[in-house]
């Protein structure tokens, strides 16, 4: 093969692993509000 097609090839082997390789999952955490008591009607004045 000649140095351009090895190089070639290298550079598509290398882009293949890269993209392939490593794919780790993020971890999803989920936080729950606080729920927060509603006022109450004490009238119209008060």
């Amino acid at each position: 093969m000649s140095t351009s097609t090895k190089l070639i090839l290298s550079l598509c082997t290398v882009a293949f692993l890269a993209a392939c390789g490593g794919s780790t999952q993020e971890e999803v955490v989920y936080v729950d509000e606080a729920v927060s008591a509603e006022p109450v009607y004490t009238g119209k004045y008060k």
